[in-house]
C-alpha cells in the first residue's frame, strides 16, 4: 500500500453497520478487570495503555516500516522531549553518547545535563564527517544522529553510520522530525530507534505536544515502553486522537510544504546571486550547491523536506526581517500548516557555529507567491533600513 493511502485508511474501527468511521476518544483513567491471571496484554491502568493510542501507534509504525505495526507499535510520549529522553535512557549508566554538533537544541540541553550530573558521557561531532564519527563511536553506547540536522541542515550519511556504529557495538537513534516517515525511513537504513515530535510535521496544525518512538527491536520496545509506563510520560487522548486526525492529512501538507520550500529556496538562492535581496547565504538539501545535495538526493527519496535557512547579515538585520513580515509567523517550532520564521541564535545554548543572522524557514502551506513578496518585502526594508 502506498504511504498516501495508508495514512488515510488504515488504523480505522472495523467495518461494521452502523459502526464509526474514526475512533472515539477514550477518556478513562482505569479498565474494567479482576481476573488476576488473565493470559495475554491487558490495559488494567490509563498510564499503561489507552484506546485512543492504539490508531496513531500503529499507523506511524507502518509508515517507518516495522514489519508487525500491531505487534509491535510505536509509542507515543507526552512530548517530543519525553520520547528523547526514554530513548536516551537505553544507554546504561556512564555510557558515552555521540551526538550531533548541530540538532534540536532541545535534545542538546538534556545530552548536557545528563553529562553534568555524571549519568552520560557525551561527545560532539559533525556528522557529515563520515570518518570522524566512525573514529569517534567506538566504545560508545548510542550514536544519535539528526538527518537534515537542525537548524544548519546537514545531511548524514545514515546507512554508513549505522553500519559503523553497529561494528563497534552502539545502538543507533535518529530523529526523523525533520523528514518525517514519507521522506525517508531510518529502520530500513539500519537505525534501531526512531524518535518523532509529533508536535511538528504528523499532528500538523501546531496545536498539539506530542512524541513517539519506533523500532522493530522487541527488547527495546519493552525498555521504552517500560520506560514510559514507569515514568509516567504518556500522552493525553485527546492529543492522541488530534494527532491521527493531523497525520491523515500529512501526505498533502507535505507535498505542498515541499513544493513551496524548494521554490523558494531556488528564488532566494538567485537573490543572493545577483544581489538583489541582502541574503549572505541560503541553505536547501535540494539546492545543487548544498554540499551533501547528492546524498540527500539518494537518501531522502520522499522529498528534500520543508525547511529552509538564510543567513543575513548579522543578527540586528535578521531580527528586522522577522519584525517585517507579515505572512510568516515569528514562532519557534515548525511543521504546521503555516510557515514560521525565527532567528535561532537568540536562544542560550545555541552553538557558536550557528550564524548569529540564521534565520530558520519553516515553510507551510499557503500560496508561494505570496509567501516570496513577504520576504522581498521584509528583506527589502532591511536594505534600506
Amino acid at each position: 500500500m502506498h504511504p498516501e493511502t495508508l495514512l488515510v485508511s488504515a488504523s480505522r474501527p472495523a467495518r461494521e453497520v452502523d459502526a464509526p468511521v474514526n475512533d472515539p476518544v477514550h477518556f478513562t483513567s482505569t479498565f474494567v478487570g479482576w481476573e488476576p491471571d488473565a493470559a495475554g496484554p491487558r490495559r488494567l491502568y490509563g498510564r499503561m495503555s489507552n484506546p485512543t493510542w492504539d490508531g496513531p501507534e500503529q499507523l506511524l509504525a507502518a509508515l517507518e516500516g516495522v514489519e508487525d505495526p500491531a505487534g509491535r507499535p510505536a509509542l507515543l510520549f507526552s512530548s517530543g522531549m519525553a520520547a528523547i529522553s526514554a530513548a536516551l535512557h537505553l544507554a546504561p549508566n556512564g555510557g558515552r553518547i555521540v551526538a550531533p554538533q548541530h540538532a534540536y537544541q532541545g535534545g542538546l540541553s538534556l545530552l548536557d545535563s545528563l553529562q553534568q550530573t555524571g549519568r552520560l558521557a557525551v561527545e560532539r561531532v559533525d556528522v557529515t564527517d563520515t570518518e570522524a564519527v566512525t573514529a569517534a563511536v567506538a566504545g560508545a553506547s548510542i550514536l544519535w544522529l539528526e538527518s537534515p540536522t537542525n537548524p544548519m541542515l546537514e545531511v548524514a550519511d545514515l546507512a554508513a553510520l549505522t553500519e559503523a556504529a553497529h561494528a563497534a557495538g552502539a545502538l543507533v537513534v535518529v530523529d526523523n522530525t525533520f523528514a518525517t516517515p514519507l521522506v525517508q525511513r531510518p529502520l530500513e537504513l539500519g537505525a534501531d530507534v526512531v524518535v518523532h515530535s509529533v508536535t511538528k510535521y504528523l499532528a500538523g496544525h501546531s496545536d498539539v505536544v506530542l512524541g513517539a518512538a519506533v523500532t522493530d527491536d522487541a527488547g527495546l520496545h519493552r525498555q521504552l515502553h517500560a520506560h514510559r509506563t514507569l515514568h509516567g510520560a504518556i500522552a493525553g487522548p485527546m492529543e492522541a486522537f488530534l494527532a491521527l486526525r493531523g497525520m491523515r492529512t500529512l501526505a498533502l501538507r507535505l507535498e505542498r510544504s515541499q513544493a513551496n520550500a524548494a521554490e523558494l529556496a531556488r528564488r532566494l538562492d538567485a537573490a543572493r546571486r545577483e544581489g538583489t535581496l541582502p541574503v549572505a547565504a541560503v541553505t536547501y538539501p535540494g539546492l545543487p550547491d548544498h554540499p551533501q545535495h547528492a546524498l540527500a538526493a539518494a537518501q531522502m527519496q520522499g522529498g528534500f523536506g520543508s525547511v529552509l535557512t538564510v543567513v543575513m547579515e548579522g543578527a540586528a538585520a535578521a531580527d528586522a526581517v522577522v519584525q517585517n513580515l507579515r505572512h510568516w509567523v515569528p514562532a519557534t517550532s515548525l511543521g504546521g500548516v503555516e510557515s514560521l520564521v525565527e532567528r535561532r541564535r537568540r536562544f542560550d545554548g545555541e552553538p557558536a557555529t550557528v550564524p548569529a543572522g540564521l534565520l530558520r524557514l519553516s515553510v507551510g502551506i499557503e500560496h508561494v507567491d505570496d509567501l516570496w513578496e513577504d520576504l522581498q518585502a521584509g528583506m527589502g526594508a532591511t536594505a534600506v533600513g
